[in-house]
């Protein structure tokens, strides 16, 4: 029942959203040079922005879950 709820599922995918972007960061890192230099900042940036979305989803997703809609 709970894996049918769209926004479990929207969730999910922000969920995985913010973990490949956190890779992609981490490898950046990791590898350094050119790539590093020039997108450190705004990979860093995208993934605060996806974590504050995953955040709300969540909230959202525990407050329609426990008001039984």
């Amino acid at each position: 029942r709970i894996m049918e709820d769209p926004l479990f599922v929207i969730m999910v995918v922000s969920l995985a959203a913010v973990a490949i972007i956190l890779m992609i960061g981490i490898g950046g890192f990791g590898r350094g040079g050119e790539f590093n230099r020039k997108y450190a900042n705004k990979i860093m940036r995208l993934r605060i922005a996806a974590q504050f979305v995953a955040v709300v989803l969540i909230l959202l997703f525990v407050f329609f879950t426990r008001q039984g809609g």
